[in-house]
């Protein structure tokens, strides 16, 4: 008897432990009932959709836009180019007006320079000559001295004392000396001035530069002393009417 008592009680305990594990491995069995009870296909679905990417919009418009930005840039670019080597051009321009007015001015300014060097030579050379246009008294001497200076330019050979010595003998220094007595006065052409020339011999024999008046001291000497020279060689060597 005491044999059955035990083995009802410990039944009974056991049934307990046995209900409460039950029904933990009902509750867990259930769930695992109700996830295998889920198809296949169904689990493969949900998988792929997480896994799938999300799909990427975009539109075609902002491609164009890019494109055209791109464009307008290398536009822009190619216009500033263009603007930078018309700038250069014109600058280069300027720069050869302004270096071609520069040249200009300094050439003028050279021949003006010159110019007025040259006028200055001018009038120094002027002044020169005047300077060197030597001025003689109004007497016997300065007649001889400057018949002297104009046969000399004209390679006629006289010298003073032979032109002073043949003047004293014919007029004694008049100049306005005229003679009415010998064959030339009777011919009708008489002798006249210092060197007493006849009107003929002093025409012929004038030298140019000199007075064509008969009784002008200097001519009358230069056109005397010419005609000696071509007929005596040099009025040096008439002593007597010649």
């Amino acid at each position: 008897m005491p044999k059955n008592i035990f083995s009802r009680a410990q039944s009974r305990s056991l049934t307990r432990h046995h209900k409460i594990a039950m029904a933990g491995v009902a509750t867990l069995g259930a769930a695992a009932i109700g996830f295998s009870a889920v198809p296949s296909g169904a689990s493969t679905k949900t998988t792929t959709e997480a896994a799938q990417p999300a799909a990427v919009a975009y539109s075609t418009q902002q491609i164009k836009d890019v494109k055209a930005s791109v464009t307008d840039q290398m536009a822009g670019a190619s216009l500033k180019a263009e603007q930078i080597a018309a700038k250069k051009k014109a600058d280069a321009a300027a720069a050869a007006k302004k270096k071609a007015a520069a040249e200009a001015a300094k050439k003028k300014a050279e021949a003006a320079r010159k110019a007025k060097e040259a006028a200055s030579r001018d009038a120094k050379r002027a002044q020169a000559k005047k300077a060197a246009v030597k001025s003689y008294p109004n007497n016997l001497d300065g007649w001889i001295r400057e018949s002297l200076a104009i046969l000399k330019k004209h390679d006629i050979p006289a010298s003073y004392d032979g032109i002073h010595r043949n003047i004293m003998r014919e007029s004694s220094g008049n100049p306005k000396a005229i003679n009415n007595w010998d064959i030339n006065a009777i011919n009708g052409i008489p002798s006249k001035g210092l060197l007493q020339v006849i009107p003929p011999t002093f025409k012929h024999w004038h030298v140019p530069g000199t007075s064509w008046d008969i009784y002008d001291p200097v001519a009358n000497i230069t056109a005397a002393c010419n005609y000696a020279a071509d007929k005596y060689g040099s009025m040096d060597n008439v002593d007597s009417a010649y």
